[in-house]
């Protein structure tokens, strides 16, 4: 894998740990900043719980990235990497349907970008 995928997809692992982070730990005061076009702010207590399931999901992204950094065999490596910058790319694309298209920028289109440098570069 080149450097620029690497960077790339560490870049993208850190994001989701951040959304982890935010969505686990954070939901009632970072939380309210980040999401607070899409939720009025009496829902922030109430949906803690399914803000940190949320979390945890973004957490195994970022987790699968970080794997596919640290494989030694080229072609799992690859794989891999593949399958979680598409899964990304998927929830990013999904997110931005149905809550807010922000989403797409933040999320998918890095996936997306890491994607093209694996298959071109």
């Amino acid at each position: 894998m080149n450097t620029v995928a690497q960077v790339l997809i560490l870049i993208i692992a850190l994001e989701h740990l951040y959304i982890l982070w935010i969505e686990m730990f954070a939901w009632e005061t970072k939380g309210r900043k980040v999401f607070s076009k899409g939720l009025s702010a009496e829902l922030f207590s109430p949906t803690k719980t399914l803000a940190a399931n949320q979390g945890l999901y973004n957490g195994f992204l970022a987790a699968g990235l970080i794997w596919s950094l640290i494989i030694t065999d080229i072609i799992w490596q690859h794989n891999v990497a593949v399958f979680f910058l598409a899964c990304v790319s998927v929830a990013g694309i999904y997110g931005a349907f149905t809550a807010d298209k922000k989403i797409f920028v933040v999320q998918a289109l890095p996936a997306l970008v890491a994607l093209m440098v694996l298959f071109f570069f």
